[in-house]
């Protein structure tokens, strides 16, 4: 065999070797990419729970709290604004993400104060529909917190993955950008101060 042949046989097989672990890295990629467009999902899937049970919820307090009519009108307001923002999977920036999370914060803030309000009512405290519904919608607040917990945590893989030598070049080149997290709200790392 001439030396020409030789080189020409192993430059060969290098770009074989080559190929297939780019074929590997992509699929992986494809792979985890699916993983937080799941998880996503999954998130997207808890706020609409609850945001589905809030017209329950209002109308059950609306029929023993007639004069709380403007938290009545900010929950409904709040689930509005919040329903009418979506993000895409394939666009999960860190912008996009506090856009949506700030909406959600909206709709829980408001729902704070109408739960407040109940503490005025104890007929509305004592009723069977509400009670049932103030359980679901807490039980949808863990369900959101798990959620985005394994949100942030399926996007940290892929983010590390594409992100690691080699597969940040075939990254860059395909596509497979770096996904943004659900983050902690502003001023939740303050402690909030307690006074009597």
């Amino acid at each position: 065999m001439k030396k020409s042949s030789i080189i020409l046989i192993i430059v060969a097989v290098v770009l074989l070797i080559s190929i297939g672990g780019s074929c590997s890295s992509y699929n992986s990629m494809v792979s985890k990419q699916e993983s937080v467009t799941q998880a996503w999902s999954n998130v997207e899937n808890q706020y609409q729970r609850r945001s589905d049970l809030i017209p329950n919820l209002v109308n059950t307090v609306k029929g023993y709290a007639t004069h709380e009519k403007s938290t009545l009108e900010e929950v409904i307001n709040a689930r509005a604004k919040a329903t009418q923002i979506t993000v895409s999977p394939e666009n999960l920036t860190p912008e996009k993400l506090r856009t949506y999370q700030k909406a959600q914060g909206d709709v829980s803030s408001a729902l704070g104060k109408l739960m407040a309000i109940s503490e005025n009512y104890p007929n509305l405290k004592a009723n069977e529909n509400f009670i049932e519904l103030q359980a679901q919608l807490e039980g949808t607040e863990n369900r959101i917190s798990v959620a985005r917990h394994d949100f942030n945590q399926t996007t940290q893989e892929y983010n590390s993955y594409v992100r690691r030598f080699p597969q940040i070049i075939f990254a860059g080149i395909l596509g497979f950008d770096k996904k943004g997290y659900f983050e902690a709200e502003q001023g939740t790392e303050k402690v909030p101060q307690v006074k009597f």
